[in-house]
């Protein structure tokens, strides 16, 4: 499967980059093809600017270079791979605007005649979450997990009735010890050598 990747963590040096690190590992030990995009190291810009805003509700294509390359290549892979940590109950703002900019109309998804949404990304045949959190599971669950029913529920929609999902999460990582991250990373690359 060709898998593409998304890091999205400003310090090359962070756990998160840990976790991307091993989760390619177990990927590429499973048989798969791994692009990595670093949003932060690529100086991704998540605001969507005035004219993009305006193709995007004429529905054509951007006229940013970076973002249509990146909707090409989103095209071009049968599975999604996010890593990043949840702030603020959900994904750094460079991720969701990534989604936001990539994910539009003729990519993600289209609209028929009737004017009734339609998926774009019936290719994509796996959708995998990764994501740290500096509170416990009980509050997560309380305010919802955003950033996973983000990509995991309406990401998803966009995607073919078949694809599947996989998340993991590691919770209270400001008071985990050593163990518990490696443990959390073994997790990761077992779990990530086994997709198939």
């Amino acid at each position: 499967m060709d898998m593409l990747m998304v890091t999205a963590h400003p310090d090359p040096g962070s756990f998160c980059h840990a976790v991307s690190a091993a989760a390619k590992a177990g990927l590429e030990q499973a048989g798969h093809h791994v692009t990595q995009l670093d949003l932060y190291a690529i100086g991704f810009e998540p605001a969507m600017g005035v004219d993009e805003h305006r193709a995007y509700m004429a529905r054509v294509p951007t006229p940013d270079e970076v973002v249509r390359r990146h909707g090409e290549l989103l095209r071009s892979v049968t599975g999604l791979v996010f890593v990043y940590p949840t702030w603020w109950s959900g994904p750094p703002a460079v991720l969701r605007g990534w989604l936001e900019r990539v994910f539009v109309p003729g990519v993600a998804f289209d609209f028929d005649s009737n004017g009734k949404l339609r998926p774009g990304l019936t290719h994509i045949r796996r959708i995998i979450g990764i994501s740290t959190y500096g509170s416990p599971w009980s509050y997560v669950k309380i305010v919802n997990d955003n950033g996973r029913r983000m990509l995991m529920r309406a990401l998803r929609l966009n995607c073919g009735r078949r694809t599947s999902t996989t998340w993991l999460g590691l919770y209270s990582i400001d008071t985990t010890g050593d163990n518990e991250r490696r443990a959390f990373l073994d997790r990761v690359g077992h779990t990530m050598a086994n997709v198939k």
